[in-house]
């Protein structure tokens, strides 16, 4: 458990991946919205891009609680955006059938990075960082990836598939961090909430 996380949080997402995890460690959030354009900006590094995401996720989740009242309960504020990244570039989530083979033959017999970048903010302060891995999948067969696609797992993930489920029996290696690649690194998640908490406190005195 993440004894040192006692109060609950604001989780901005709602990824069941993300609240599930949290859940695995037990920190307590009350799930809010975190809606963003998340449109790339031509020449944006894929590194920058994941951070921007997560923070401005963190910060409209904050905006919202605002106009919901101004005498919202002051809580760390965590969002999570996580890409699949080739060839320097970013794999999204697939719009259709074909769009999802076309992403996992890419990625067949090959080693990708998985960017996840996490932000918290609480109060003045928004911190954030970037934890990459690398995952190296055996080879994808057509009839594998028709298959898959009918599971229904790939449809909603970056990359068009989910570590944690079917496609977790074809990935070779991973170098980092497993729940970094499943959207959400344990460790480096309670670290940062952990700093950021130990901040805010130490302005207050």
């Amino acid at each position: 458990m993440a004894e040192s996380i006692e109060q609950p949080i604001y989780l901005a997402s709602r990824s069941p991946r993300r609240h599930e995890l949290l859940g695995q460690i037990g920190i307590s959030f009350e799930q809010i919205p975190g809606d963003i354009d998340e449109a790339t900006r031509g020449g944006e590094a894929a590194e920058h891009y994941v951070e921007r995401m997560a923070r401005g996720k963190a910060l409209a989740g904050m905006h919202w609680l605002q106009a919901q009242s101004e005498e919202f309960e002051r809580r760390p504020i965590l969002a999570a955006d996580t890409i699949v990244v080739v060839d320097d570039e970013i794999l999204g989530k697939p719009v259709s059938r074909d769009h999802s083979a076309q992403m996992l033959r890419r990625l067949s017999d090959r080693t990708h990075r998985v960017m996840t970048a996490i932000a918290v903010a609480h109060g003045a302060i928004c911190q954030s960082l970037v934890q990459i891995s690398e995952v190296c999948f055996a080879p994808l067969d057509e009839d594998w990836i028709s298959r898959y696609w009918e599971t229904g797992e790939p449809a909603d993930k970056a990359g068009s598939y989910g570590v944690q489920g079917i496609a977790g029996a074809r990935v070779v290696e991973i170098r980092g961090s497993y729940f970094g690649v499943m959207g959400l690194p344990l460790f480096d998640t309670v670290e940062l909430l952990e700093a950021v908490l130990k901040r805010t406190q130490g302005e207050r005195e």
